[in-house]
């Protein structure tokens, strides 16, 4: 199955999105400034809830990461 009909991959996508958006966004903050509206708005949107969110980012990753270990 894709992700988008797949709840659990589908959120697993979304936190890979977020954390690569919030890597991205340390590395080259330029990069993703000069798009805060539109389309690629949502990528900086992503970083940061990447930075202002990061504790529970963090906590929703290793959870992630858990269940897809141990429990699939």
């Amino acid at each position: 199955q894709s992700a988008i009909f797949n709840f659990q991959s589908l959120l697993t996508v979304i936190l890979l999105l977020i954390c690569t958006c919030a890597y991205i966004r340390s590395l080259a903050p330029n990069l993703l400034d000069k798009n805060k509206t539109g389309l690629l708005g949502i990528f900086w949107k992503c970083a940061r809830i990447g930075e202002r969110k990061s504790p529970y980012v963090a906590v929703c990753c290793v959870v992630m990461a858990f269940s897809i270990l141990f429990v699939q």
